[in-house]
């Protein structure tokens, strides 16, 4: 593994102090897909891809997840190697990091197994926040009013390491402004077509964010999979 540093690209707003820093953790297709083209469920990655994501989760504070990917999936994703817990645990640091839904309403079916989870759940919400308590089920509510703004609140909190679970709008929203510092891909062998990409076809991406990645990590793991880490190089990215 290469580590990396850097400062701001020319042209991104300097991240104040504590600015989190973001890694994108997606399971993929060869052709960049997350699901086949008919939709639905599916699940792409195999025991390989689901310990580098919780080793992601073991390093993360705090994990954003797309009301519309909770929507579907019904919970969010779990530590369960008794390793990572322990690592936690000697850090001085909760089993899981906190789950932060992202929505626009604020509004998630009750019934949602993500709701019994033993984890703290966080609402970051679009839509205008009304004064009072977090909606039933959240610990603690958010205003996004901006994505720069959203994340320094959060970097205040102590969520300095955020992953980013999905969806594919999340991710889209997030390359736009070029707020992704790192991109942890695993490619799964499967040919999938459709349009089901990571990123969805008509994204926007900050024309700073196009180029400039560099390999820090690559890893050949059970099933033919491949774990794929890039991290913005020297004097990129908001937070790098």
């Amino acid at each position: 593994m290469i580590a990396t540093a850097g400062t701001v690209s020319p042209g991104s707003e300097p991240a104040p102090p504590g600015f989190p820093q973001l890694r994108l953790v997606l399971a993929v297709s060869l052709d960049g897909r997350l699901a086949p083209a008919e939709g639905g469920r599916f699940q792409m990655g195999g025991a390989g891809d689901r310990r580098v994501l919780e080793e992601a989760m073991a390093w993360a504070d705090a994990a954003l997840v797309g009301a519309e990917t909770l929507r579907g999936d019904g919970s969010t994703c779990l530590i369960h190697g008794p390793d990572l817990l322990e690592q936690r645990r000697q850090a001085g640091r909760s089993p899981q990091p906190i789950a932060i839904a992202v929505s626009r309403s604020g509004r998630l079916p009750a019934d949602l197994p993500f709701f019994d989870q033993p984890l703290e759940r966080w609402l970051l919400q679009a839509s205008p926040v009304s004064p009072g308590a977090a909606p039933a089920g959240f610990h603690r509510r958010l205003p996004l009013e901006s994505w720069h703004e959203a994340l320094a609140v959060l970097g205040a909190l102590g969520q300095r390491r955020l992953v980013v679970l999905g969806g594919a709008r999340l991710a889209e929203a997030l390359a736009a402004e070029d707020l992704l510092d790192e991109l942890q891909l695993t490619l799964c062998p499967r040919l999938l077509g459709g349009v089901h990409s990571w990123l969805p076809p008509q994204a926007r991406v900050a024309p700073a964010a196009r180029q400039g990645w560099r390999l820090v990590e690559h890893r050949v793991l059970p099933g033919e999979e491949l774990l794929l880490r890039w991290r913005r190089g020297p004097d990129q990215g908001v937070s790098s």
